[in-house]
């Protein structure tokens, strides 16, 4: 409404300068249901906005849903900085992925401060009946005159998720979880206790965006 009412009053460029983008995390096509950072792109770039800032997007191609620049800035710099400055014999720590979406996020991280790599997987990782995208319909039957009551839709069970397992060596050490956003802080805590079943002794969580919701 503020882009579209600067648009109105003959401003020449509009610069959004927006942190967080809402609803980044619903990027992708789940279930035959919308793509809503899309939907949100196009209604910001039809209300008059000439140039988007936005920081530590959850994907690099929400950058393609705008037909304006966007500039998506990095905050690991000064995560980077505050690892080395504020915790303490950081030489023994491992970066931990709190799932494998997060690994090459967490692999940056170790790189630049060439420590070791942790990544959790099992109950955190999304079953595939999350991504169907209509590939698992039921096959057209043939029309005919007569129907057969004992052909049904063959059923597809969920997948059991995996138990969770840490691929990488915690015991002793000081695990760093490194993300882009918190919002349900569920997985967070359930990622700590089992770093702290594991054996290390120190546990921090580092990310962009807190929604904490």
């Amino acid at each position: 409404i503020l882009t579209y009412a600067c648009k109105t009053s003959s401003a020449k460029s509009i610069v959004g300068v927006i942190p967080y983008l809402p609803y980044s995390k619903q990027c992708k096509m789940r279930k035959r249901g919308c793509i809503v950072s899309k939907l949100l792109a196009k209604m910001m770039c039809k209300s008059g906005l000439t140039h988007v800032i936005t920081m530590d997007l959850q994907q690099k191609e929400i950058q393609g849903f705008f037909d304006i620049p966007v500039d998506n800035l990095r905050a690991s710099p000064f995560l980077l900085q505050y690892i080395q400055d504020s915790i303490p014999d950081y030489r023994n720590a491992v970066i931990v992925a709190r799932n494998p979406g997060t690994a090459k996020k967490a692999t940056s991280f170790a790189e630049r401060l060439r420590l070791g790599i942790a990544v959790i997987h099992g109950e955190q990782k999304e079953s595939e009946c999350d991504e169907i995208d209509g590939r698992y319909s039921p096959p057209l039957i043939p029309k005919s005159r007569t129907m057969n009551v004992t052909v049904g839709v063959p059923i597809h069970p969920a997948k059991e998720k995996p138990p969770i397992n840490i691929v990488g060596d915690v015991g002793g050490r000081i695990a760093i979880i490194v993300d882009d956003l918190i919002d349900d802080v569920q997985s967070f805590v359930d990622a700590a206790e089992i770093l702290r079943d594991r054996g290390a002794y120190k546990i921090y969580v580092l990310a962009t965006h807190g929604l904490l919701s």
